[in-house]
């Protein structure tokens, strides 16, 4: 016991991160696989060998204590309470998004809708963060390699599954906040839906394939957050737009 302290207490920031990083893929890794074997790095911690690339930068840049502070935080969060963590964590990328697509399009005379920002926030911490949750632990449990060919199988679900549904609530939730009436909505989701998936299949292929190949089933919904953030600027600029006249 004595023994157990004294290592804990002479850790280094960078050295818990990984351990806590280690840990949690283990908990979370969906099943066992060769490339799933543990590999020393540097004597510090046992990293799993798929996610070596993730974690290479903070050995090469060999980063600040306080961002492993930080990071060792963040993924403490994420192992006690992994769906408010994850819900807050869309809420702040959204609310950044929106609050970027505002400063891009805006006229000189126009000024920051913060009621606006406040809508796009709140369908990440109400509805996006836990739809993400749900949607990533179950692929990850309905098709638990990372092979290619069952990497396409995850890409071909989100865009025929996920991509629609998440999509028609995020339209849904704006409009209904904005006052629309269930046929203004309807005729929205008629007129913006579609060419919103299209645009979609330019962007959302190639961030899903990384995601689902490379990141760990626990981070997938921050990543895929973090690549909402581009995605949110054109996404919260489609819902901005005047609302459709019902046929």
């Amino acid at each position: 016991m004595r023994f157990h302290l004294i290592t804990n207490f002479t850790q280094t920031p960078r050295t818990r991160f990984c351990t806590l990083y280690n840990q949690q893929c283990r908990a979370y890794s969906p099943s066992r696989h060769p490339h799933h074997q543990l590999t020393k790095i540097r004597g510090v911690s046992e990293i799993p060998y798929h996610s070596f690339a993730l974690l290479r930068r903070f050995y090469s840049s060999k980063p600040s204590n306080s961002t492993m502070g930080f990071l060792s935080w963040y993924l403490g969060m994420l192992e006690r309470r992994p769906k408010l963590t994850k819900s807050v964590s869309s809420a702040i990328i959204y609310g950044a998004a929106d609050v970027t697509s505002q400063v891009i399009t805006m006229e000189p005379h126009d000024k920051w809708d913060p009621a606006r920002t406040l809508r796009m926030a709140g369908f990440g911490l109400v509805i996006l963060g836990s739809a993400q949750h749900l949607w990533f632990n179950y692929v990850g449990r309905v098709l638990p390699k990372r092979d290619v060919i069952t990497t396409f199988k995850k890409l071909a679900m989100g865009q025929l599954m996920y991509g629609p549904v998440i999509n028609s609530v995020f339209f849904s939730f704006n409009a209904a906040l904005q006052g629309e009436s269930g046929d203004d909505i309807v005729a929205r989701l008629k007129r913006d839906l579609f060419p919103t998936l299209l645009t979609g299949l330019m962007y959302w292929p190639f961030c899903d394939f990384l995601t689902f190949k490379v990141i760990p089933v626990h981070l997938q919904p921050l990543v895929n957050s973090s690549f909402s953030y581009l995605w949110t600027i054109y996404l919260t600029y489609m819902a901005s737009l005047q609302k459709a006249v019902p046929s």
